[in-house]
């Protein structure tokens, strides 16, 4: 029965990605959202998600690196 049960996964699936090419591109993509406050938007409602999500970004890579600095997550992933 736990043949039946184990979840089934694709070879590609398995194969850790580029962690570095990653990173640089969340810094990129963060920098290039805070360039759209020079869009043609009125309002600060926009400029407001736009640091939120360029913050987000920034984030969740500090807090990677730190879940890695401290082996609470595998370096493999």
């Amino acid at each position: 029965m736990s043949a039946e049960s184990d979840p089934v996964y694709a070879p590609d699936q398995l194969k850790p990605g580029n962690r570095k090419r990653a990173r640089k591109a969340a810094i990129i993509s963060a920098a290039i959202m805070l360039l759209f406050f020079w869009g043609n938007h009125e309002g600060n409602t926009e400029n407001i998600w736009l640091v939120v999500f360029a913050v987000g970004l920034v984030a969740a890579l500090i807090v990677d690196a730190v879940l890695r600095r401290n082996g609470l997550k595998p370096e493999d992933q």
